[in-house]
């Protein structure tokens, strides 16, 4: 997610660059979908922090560079649905217990209801694989960059959190034995597995995250859980054994590389 796909699959002719702070929590792609794109990544709920950073390099580019202004429409993007603030705030949120109630649709129809934009592990046009859920704000006219972000913070990420909590009570409550059993039937094809795709571990891992934020389990830690989402994509498979790898060699080192991490504690 340091920068999009299409930046990094662009085949035209045209410039294109890119700039990334040594720590990876921001970037600025250069003739993406606009002139400039800054983007700013923070984990967990820390969306003041990151508007704060990228207000900042927007401030410094500002000094040097004349943008598009309309006292009227706000900045003139080249991309005319990013017109007015041209700010974008996304969180990516773990929805399983949805999911698995069918309830999933509650915030898709809660999404369009307040002009919001639901989409995969990697944006726009992608699968929520791993039950993982992009929110995103569509209109960026007629709120300022502030009132966006409290909007997230105080409204839009509470209201689909505490969906989700309630999907997970239902669950515990009514649907004990089948929670337990994906939880379980998770966690023994993971152990033991030689062979495995990656949509196929997201989804496993999902469950398996799951079952540790239920206390269904207590047999790896949540740590771990979340660096195997991570490492087992195919990228960061290959840097971490330090070789390039076919899909099928892939999924064999990527089966290897789950049991290793989930004999420890």
């Amino acid at each position: 997610h340091l920068i999009s796909r299409q930046h990094a699959n662009a085949n035209d002719d045209l410039p294109r660059a890119v700039a990334i702070g040594t720590d990876e929590t921001f970037a600025i792609m250069v003739n993406e979908e606009d002139h400039l794109r800054i983007q700013v990544l923070r984990s967990g709920m820390q969306l003041t922090e990151a508007f704060a950073q990228v207000d900042r390099i927007d401030n410094i580019l500002e000094e040097k560079l004349n943008f598009a202004y309309s006292r009227r429409f706000g900045y003139v993007t080249a991309c005319p649905t990013n017109v007015g603030t041209g700010i974008r705030v996304s969180v990516m949120l773990h929805l399983p217990a949805l999911r698995l109630t069918g309830e999933i649709e509650k915030v898709r129809r809660a999404a369009r209801d307040m002009h919001l934009a639901v989409r995969g592990l990697f944006g726009e046009g992608s699968d929520a694989v791993g039950d993982l859920y992009q929110i995103s704000n569509q209109a960026t006219l007629g709120k300022s960059e502030q009132e966006i972000v409290t909007d997230f913070e105080k409204t839009v990420a509470p209201m689909i959190i505490a969906y989700e909590q309630q999907a997970r009570q239902a669950l515990l409550q009514h649907r004990q034995a089948q929670l337990d059993d994906k939880v379980w039937r998770a966690w023994a094809v993971l152990k033991h597995a030689r062979v495995m795709g990656t949509e196929e571990v997201l989804a496993l891992l999902s469950q398996l995250r799951l079952g540790l934020n239920l206390g269904r389990l207590d047999s790896v830690s949540i740590r771990t859980i979340n660096e195997l989402f991570q490492l087992t994509q195919p990228a960061h498979l290959q840097k971490l054994t330090n070789r390039e790898m076919d899909a099928a060699t892939r999924r064999i080192a990527r089966a290897g590389l789950i049991r290793q991490r989930l004999s420890k504690r």
